[in-house]
């Protein structure tokens, strides 16, 4: 499952947090980033952000770290003492080690390149001065079911299959239903709900989209298998009308959802 936008936000403010103003110490025990690790290796982490499931690192404002996980790919804190494994694409220190294995995408780009990915992605819930105008327009203009819709890049950076299933359960939206035919207060229901869940994910570093009134708990204490509405959750009983929830394909990922809740 790729990490969603809560995921690299709260990791973009960990690596600022962690590496303050210090040199990094870079390398490559992998051997695969051995020339990037090299020019990295010595600077200063000058800037750290996220846009949806995009990381980006400056270093002395003139290297630029393009991150992307993927699938398969972590980047996790270990002791300064841990060893290393040839797994590992890139090893940086700073308070402690980050170890970023099996990434989809780790390389250093220049401005253009940089320009040229975010501006191929949609608004940002969680970037500051996002607006949900551009979402509402991206949204607008599209025939497909609004699951779909939800899991491109372009229409809303950061958004993965965990909570385009849980936002329209919450909100009582089918997924197939055509995101053109959407009111304009769903669609802005959709980004408020968008920025309050990633907030949280941020804050939690785990998605909890089951509210208190439906858990009996504060989000934070909510057990693993307590927190979500209906993501995985195939056959059984809907969290508020007990009606089975299902599950379908669409956009090439599975979605569920309840008949009951959310109706066609």
């Amino acid at each position: 499952m790729v990490p969603e936008g809560h995921t690299i936000h709260r990791l973009s403010r960990d690596l600022r947090s962690d590496f303050g103003t210090h040199p990094v110490k870079a390398s490559s025990p992998q051997g695969r980033f051995q020339n990037g690790s090299t020019q990295i290796n010595g600077k200063t982490l000058s800037k750290s952000e996220a846009w949806g499931k995009h990381l980006f690192l400056s270093f002395d404002d003139e290297l630029i770290l393009h991150v992307h996980l993927g699938l398969i790919g972590k980047f996790r804190p270990h002791s300064i003492e841990s060893s290393t494994t040839d797994t590992v694409r890139l090893r940086l220190e700073g308070k402690q080690a980050w170890h970023l294995t099996g990434p989809q995408k780790c390389a250093l780009i220049s401005i253009d390149e940089f320009v040229n990915v975010t501006d191929g992605l949609g608004p940002d819930p969680l970037r500051r001065g996002t607006r949900w105008n551009h979402f509402a327009e991206n949204v607008a203009l599209r025939r497909t079911p609004i699951a779909v819709s939800l899991l491109d890049q372009s229409v809303i950076a950061g958004i993965g299959n965990v909570y385009r299933a849980e936002f329209l359960f919450i909100l009582g939206i089918h997924p197939e239903r055509p995101s053109c035919e959407l009111t304009d207060t769903e669609i802005r229901g959709l980004w408020e709900l968008a920025r309050a869940q990633l907030r949280q994910g941020v804050r939690l570093n785990r998605i909890v989209t089951v509210s208190r009134e439906d858990s009996g708990s504060v989000p934070g204490r909510v057990n693993s298998d307590e927190a979500l509405y209906v993501y995985k959750r195939e056959s059984q009983p809907c969290r508020r009308c007990r009606a089975a929830i299902r599950i379908t394909e669409l956009g090439g990922r599975k979605c569920w959802w309840c008949d009951r809740c959310q109706p066609r």
